[in-house]
């Protein structure tokens, strides 16, 4: 009997990725091995959102190649955003470079082929990733999701519920729904100024921005559907952007004390010059002044953040400006990283975009608001 093993790289998307890759593997008759070394059938979620998750992708498929040349008898798949980059890219150029870094893979298989037509094997048996959304459509310049997983597809709005359903009757009581930009959910799937919803009538919330309507939303409206189920007692959402977080939303989490008071707004620095380069659309001002209204209606919330460190030309004027947007907003938790040229990005390919900050100081940096924020030391 073929033993399997997955090897998940990345962001919590790809770990929900991952339980669906394993669902699709019993049902062709495999089992899982208690680990790497016991598998003759190894899955490889890859990761390339940084440079160094793209090098230990390519360091674990080199050590498994080793084990192949000395006789082990093993399939090795690669999946996920590397491959999903190598699909997207016309040139074919990023396919023969991992080829070629990887002649230890015998398989390149692109995530949007496992579907959901069997429930995640969970990892968890109280909590549950459940995704609403798959890729991008902001195309922020530093970030490579958009190449990776293409543009945004939603969910079903009644194969979520389900799920959920699902859950609930297994025992689950938490879940976190998932996308790249949960509170764009169902921008491409709205065809009318009407929809139905949870059984009703509901006309999409239309979210502003720079005083025009941008995009039509049923984030709220699945969000609230998904409280009304019984058993659940928590409801997470990752990840949201802060221009796309609408008056809707924020009233719904407002008066659904099932709703995590922890909301994750990636803000990935505190100057606007720099946000205008990241192509984030908002300035510091505004990003403060949301958090302040979410902070006026929803009693006890606390932020978490993403932040970049050392991007293109970043000067230390506006580092401080970053470091000054912490200290008003007071996060209890930020995922920090040092930028990493991307490949396909426009960072990468615009000649006006120069990697310059220099490696020890985006260090410097970084240490600087990792004790600032997460006090590791504490």
């Amino acid at each position: 009997m073929t033993k399997y093993h997955i090897h998940t790289f990345g962001c919590q998307q790809n770990e929900a990725d991952s339980e669906r890759i394993a669902s699709q593997l019993k049902s062709r008759g495999m089992v899982q091995a208690k680990d790497i070394k016991q598998a003759d059938h190894i899955i490889i979620n890859t990761c390339m959102i940084r440079e160094s998750a793209e090098n230990r992708v390519y360091g674990l498929v080199h050590n498994l190649y080793e084990e192949k040349q000395k006789g082990r008898k093993l399939k090795v798949v690669i999946t996920g955003c590397m491959v999903g980059m190598a699909v997207r890219d016309k040139t074919g150029e990023f396919l023969e470079t991992i080829k070629r870094r990887m002649p230890g893979a015998d398989e390149f298989l692109p995530i949007e082929e496992v579907g959901f037509d069997h429930d995640p094997i969970r990892t968890n048996a109280k909590h549950g990733w459940v995704p609403i959304s798959n890729g991008c459509n902001n195309f922020c310049t530093f970030c490579v999701v958009p190449y990776t997983r293409g543009r945004e597809i939603s969910r079903p709005f009644d194969d979520i519920l389900n799920e959920v359903k699902r859950l609930a009757k297994s025992g689950y009581d938490q879940i976190t729904l998932l996308g790249m930009n949960v509170n764009s959910y169902g921008a491409d799937i709205v065809k009318s100024e009407e929809v139905i919803i949870g059984g009703r009538k509901v006309s999409p919330v239309m979210v502003k921005h720079l005083g025009r309507q941008r995009i039509p939303t049923l984030f709220p409206y699945l969000l609230e559907e998904v409280c009304k189920v019984k058993g659940i007692k928590k409801v997470d959402f990752v990840s949201s952007n802060p221009w796309d977080f609408s008056d809707a939303l924020i009233d719904v989490i407002a008066k659904n004390p099932k709703i995590s008071r922890l909301i994750h707004l990636p803000v990935q620095a505190g100057n606007d010059e720099l946000l205008q380069k990241m192509n984030r659309w908002y300035t510091k001002e505004e990003y403060i002044n949301l958090i302040a209204k979410i902070r006026s209606k929803v009693k006890g919330v606390e932020f978490s953040t993403d932040i970049i460190v050392g991007f293109c030309g970043e000067t230390k004027k506006q580092f401080e400006d970053t470091l000054d947007l912490v200290k008003k907003v007071g996060f209890v938790k930020a995922y920090i990283s040092r930028y990493s040229d991307r490949p396909l990005t426009a960072a990468h390919t615009s000649v006006s975009y120069k990697d310059t900050v220099l490696n020890a100081e985006k260090k410097r940096r970084w240490l600087v608001l990792e004790n600032l924020i997460n006090k590791p030391n504490l």
